[in-house]
């Protein structure tokens, strides 16, 4: 982060209440900027029985502002979010694929809907992902983290070209740990907090009971792939993805899931460690969105989930701005729905994602 190329622009920061984004203020601060800071309210409908760390989030939030001498405001994006991101899930799963709610709020809400109420107004708008942007002859380009772990270039992904042009990830050249020590050494009142686990809304509410909240349950058959024999019952197909391996509630495993049938409402397993039938190696992607226009070249690497390892692999598109990916080496757990994430051969400039369909 320069400071000469942002001293005269209009900067909005989302301020999450958690460390990273509470570093990103403190990286401004001791350039002597003063931000705008915004706490994007999206939490779960207001019922108790579904209460999350919201409150907390926001008292963090608050004091950091405060600290560094930045105004907040809070921008209630509750509607935006349950309207089109918890649509999104909901339809995906319940066709039997596997979404991920993460990636469609960075489109939809903080980099979309925030920037409909108020983000408009700033050239800038800064959040504590852990990613980077590069101008590479005189194209904007989003760029890895140093980080393996924690980079999030994946949920990035699916940003328009106009919101990349827009983002700023001040803390992105950074690893984690750095960053937890400048919010130890600032005496940040978060520094010793936990990071967020799973989807950015839900808190500390289970998955399956979010999903079963809006799809109830719809039993069917688990079957044994190989044998056609039935082995038990499931509770309702969007309760599991491919490639899962633990909550089957299955005798004499492991077993791992690897074929839905949505149409019969039966799930398909495997028996033994790692069989044959969890692993795919050429699968198609659907709708790839580009991130900086650009000519894909043939080889690539990608991921299929938020890991620290990169796959390797052949692409060649076919019809309908669709690609077909050929992995060098069989992958565990393809399943349709996911996002396929496509970078350079040195995992460096991140092309775009698009969804799995097999």
């Amino acid at each position: 982060m320069n400071y000469e190329e942002i001293k005269d622009q209009r900067i909005a920061v989302l301020l999450s209440g958690g460390v990273d984004s509470s570093v990103v203020v403190y990286e401004f601060a001791r350039m002597g900027l003063h931000p705008d800071c915004f706490y994007i309210k999206i939490g779960p409908e207001e019922q108790e029985d579904w209460d999350c760390s919201s409150e907390e989030d926001l008292e963090m939030a608050t004091a950091v502002a405060h600290r560094y001498g930045c105004r907040l405001e809070v921008i209630d994006c509750h509607k935006e979010y349950w309207e089109q991101v918890t649509r999104y899930t909901m339809e995906k799963v319940k066709a039997g694929y596997t979404p991920n709610p993460d990636v469609m709020c960075n489109r939809l809400i903080k980099f979309g809907a925030f920037h409909e109420k108020r983000g408009h107004e700033y050239d800038l708008i800064a959040t504590g992902h852990y990613a980077q942007t590069e101008w590479i002859d005189g194209q904007k380009w989003l760029t890895t983290s140093p980080d393996p772990v924690k980079d999030q270039t994946d949920f990035l992904a699916q940003i328009y070209d106009w919101q990349l042009r827009k983002a700023l990830f001040p803390i992105g050249h950074y690893m984690k740990d750095e960053v937890r020590e400048i919010a130890e050494r600032e005496h940040l009142v978060n520094a010793r907090r936990k990071d967020s686990q799973g989807i950015c809304f839900l808190g500390k509410i289970d998955y399956n009971e979010y999903v079963r909240r809006y799809l109830g349950e719809q039993p069917g058959d688990i079957i044994e792939l190989e044998t056609g024999r039935r082995i038990g019952e499931h509770r309702g197909l969007w309760f599991h993805t491919i490639g899962q391996r633990k909550g089957l509630g299955l005798g004499g495993g492991p077993w791992f899931v690897v074929k839905k049938d949505v149409a019969k409402n039966i799930l398909f397993v495997s028996h033994g460690y790692d069989p044959e039938t969890a692993y795919q190696q050429d699968f198609r992607v659907a709708d790839f969105h580009l991130l900086t226009p650009c000519e894909l070249p043939m080889a690539v690497t990608f991921k299929i989930r938020h890991t620290p390892e990169f796959h390797r692999a052949r692409i060649t598109p076919t019809d309908n701005n669709t690609l077909m990916v050929h992995a060098d080496e069989p992958i565990h757990g393809v399943a349709p729905g996911q996002f396929c994430v496509l970078y350079d051969e040195q995992h460096h400039r991140c092309f775009g994602s698009g969804e799995i369909t097999l």
